[in-house]
Order: structure tokens, then C-alpha cells, then sequence
């Protein structure tokens, strides 16, 4: 089971490194859509919240402090579901449909995450292959 605790965690974390990278690089970009949402200072909020989502993505991945990482990734994943994919507030329902779907990723990625870190925090490094074990 070790090995499947690993392959999970390098599924779940690729998605965040790859999503973070794509805030630092394209914030410009991603920091106007941001901003369309109502974020405040949306270029600083993009850059923050892809060095945020690296450095969780990171821990996760190499097994580094999981439960501070998986926590990371839920600072970053629940407001982001209610700031950036506020369904309940399109008319369109085309774009309806898209932010819902969106918002119900988000929210399920972050329970996933409270997972990750309810398991490793309660278990440690009895679960999977780690570098530590919990910070918690």
C-alpha cells in the first residue's frame, strides 16, 4: 500500500505544481481574471497563491511535512471555490454550468486534501513513503 499512498500523492501534487507554475508565470494574465472575479489586488493574489500552491503541491509530492502541505493546498482550494467559481451568481447558464462544475472540483479537492492531512497527521509516516513525518 505504500507504493499506492505514493502514486496518489504524485497524482494529486503534479496537478497543483503545474497549476502554481502556470500562476507565477502567467500572472499577468490569470491575475485580470482575478480581478474580473472581484479578487483584490489580483496580480499579487495570483503570484501569492501560486507560490502557495507549489510549495503544498511540493511537501505533498516529496513527502515533506505532508499534513502542512495538504493544508496549504486547502488555504488555496475552499476560497477559491466561493471567490473565483461563484455559480449562484451567473445568469448565463452555459457559464452556469461551467462555474458550478468548477466550484464542486475545487470544494472535492479540497476534501481530498483535509484527507491527506487527517491521514498523515494521525498516522505519520506509517502511511506511505515519506521524508518526515508529520509537523502536526
Amino acid at each position: 500500500m505504500d507504493v499506492v499512498a505514493l502514486i496518489g500523492r504524485i497524482l494529486f501534487a503534479v496537478l497543483f505544481i503545474g497549476s502554481g507554475y502556470a500562476h507565477v508565470t502567467q500572472a499577468e494574465t490569470m491575475g485580470g481574471y482575478a480581478a474580473s472575479k472581484g479578487v483584490p489586488m489580483a496580480k499579487v493574489a495570483t503570484l501569492a497563491s501560486g507560490v502557495l500552491i507549489i510549495v503544498g503541491g511540493l511537501l505533498v509530492l516529496l513527502g515533506i511535512w505532508l499534513d502542512l502541505g495538504a493544508l496549504l493546498l486547502v488555504v488555496f482550494l475552499l476560497p477559491t471555490a466561493f471567490l473565483m467559481h461563484a455559480f449562484w451568481k451567473e445568469t448565463d447558464p452555459q457559464a452556469k454550468q461551467l462555474e458550478m462544475v468548477n466550484f464542486n472540483k475545487a470544494v472535492g479537492l479540497g476534501g481530498a486534501a483535509l484527507l491527506i492531512f487527517a491521514l498523515y497527521a494521525g498516522y505519520g509516516d506509517a502511511v506511505g513513503i515519506t521524508i518526515t513525518g508529520p509537523l502536526f
